[in-house]
């Protein structure tokens, strides 16, 4: 079996779970987008979500020879009976990551990429970066981890003002068209919109940032957002974070099981065994509340059915790349934190840095937005860069005797 042991390997999982976990929510915004039903999206990705877990469990945990002290994965797998509550932990974990990536899906389309990200990820780091540092037996410098948190409040406001700010540039814009109201109740659509009363003529394309591109967004995305308010946006989006901040405390009691609740002798799960009935428990939760979706959908989107997923190809591809991503990018932060600190390794939640990238070059966020908007976008990103740089830096070195 194979373990990350040294600090310089635990970073390099972390930066790579970073991009990873970073672009996922991309692809998975960009077929919303483009129409595609989320609840269709969502199941092509579970599948390979797991499937990342397969891959990692027996390319890693196969690795190598198999002791009593440090058993494989395949043999833990075997094992279940005398390790039973470190599994329901791990599997605990899987269940409220499922909950929280499904509530993301909605609130990415109701409140945006970037400030979904922000929120959530800040939460996830209050939260779950404490507790996982007292579970950690404070491996990790106080002096540097606690500051680099603080870091990532002071990004959560400026998120939330770049959110504010932002809205309003586009109500203005919205507000521009002739016979247009920003705060109109009403979908609008190009069928109940006379374009050529701005232009004199039907716009070719619309540009990134434009009133037109505003409408001719909502007319593709498949899930309608103007005239809905943001709570429940922000409902969905502080639901998720508070999920995401347990999980990764819930899946380092199952790999170094704190609260003393195996046998004496048993050894701890390994990572990879963790990872894997995390995986599952994960795939569960999100097949049966997808296809319960299909047939009753939530807001306002159109009935589906199972036969009608298993015929949609268009953007399958791109989910099933968004799975991937998702459970390599996962597993990446686990082996990074069993051998760092998991407290350390939630600077992965600096995702939306990359998350905001994606979201200004593939959907034109905050193009022709106003100054301010601009200022607090750049102030948002600079302390989610310090704060992941000073998370890390206060990476320990979790001794090898706490994981046998």
């Amino acid at each position: 079996m194979y373990l990350v042991e040294s600090k310089g390997g635990a970073i390099a999982c972390m930066l790579l779970a970073l991009l990873f976990l970073g672009t996922w929510p991309a692809v998975l915004t960009l077929l919303e987008r483009r129409g595609r039903l989320p609840q269709h999206t969502y199941l092509d990705y579970t599948i390979t979500n797991l499937l990342a877990a397969v891959i990692i469990a027996f390319a890693f945990g196969e690795f190598g020879s198999s002791s009593s002290e440090r058993p494989n994965f395949s043999t833990q797998l075997s094992q279940i009976m005398n390790n039973w509550s470190s599994v329901l932990f791990a599997m605990a974990g899987g269940i409220v990551l499922s909950l929280g990536n499904l509530s993301t899906q909605y609130a990415w389309a109701l409140v945006g990429l970037s400030v979904t990200e922000v929120i959530s990820s800040s939460l996830t780091v209050v939260i779950g970066t404490t507790l996982n540092y007292f579970l950690d037996d404070r491996i990790n410098r106080a002096e540097i981890l606690f500051p680099g948190v603080a870091c990532f409040l002071v990004a959560v406001c400026f998120g939330s003002a770049v959110h504010s700010s932002n809205a309003a540039d586009n109500n203005s814009k919205l507000q521009s068209l002739e016979g247009m109201k920003a705060d109109s109740t009403s979908m609008v659509t190009y069928e109940n919109y006379d374009m050529e009363v701005v232009n004199g003529a039907a716009p070719e394309k619309a540009k990134f940032g434009t009133a037109h591109f505003l409408i001719e967004l909502e007319n593709k995305r498949a899930i309608k957002v103007l005239g809905k308010g943001v709570f429940l946006g922000l409902a969905l989006t502080f639901f998720a974070g508070v999920c995401f901040s347990l999980f990764s405390p819930a899946f380092n009691l199952a790999t170094n099981d704190q609260w003393h609740t195996l046998e004496t002798g048993v050894p701890h799960l390994n990572v990879y065994t963790a990872f894997f009935y995390f995986s599952v428990s994960c795939f569960v939760i999100a097949i049966i509340l997808n296809i319960t979706f299909l047939y009753r959908p939530v807001l306002n989107l159109p009935k589906s059915s199972l036969k009608a997923y298993l015929s949609d190809w268009n953007g399958r591809g791109l989910a099933f790349l968004a799975g991937f991503l998702c459970g390599f990018g996962n597993g990446l932060q686990f082996m990074g934190g069993q051998a760092a600190g998991y407290a350390a390794a939630d600077a992965v939640q600096a995702l939306p840095l990359v998350s905001t990238f994606w979201g200004v070059v593939l959907f034109g966020e905050y193009r022709r937005s106003s100054r301010r908007t601009y200022i607090l976008l750049i102030g948002m990103l600079s302390m989610f860069i310090i704060a992941v740089g000073v998370l890390m830096a206060s990476s320990g070195h979790r001794k090898m005797s706490s994981i046998q």
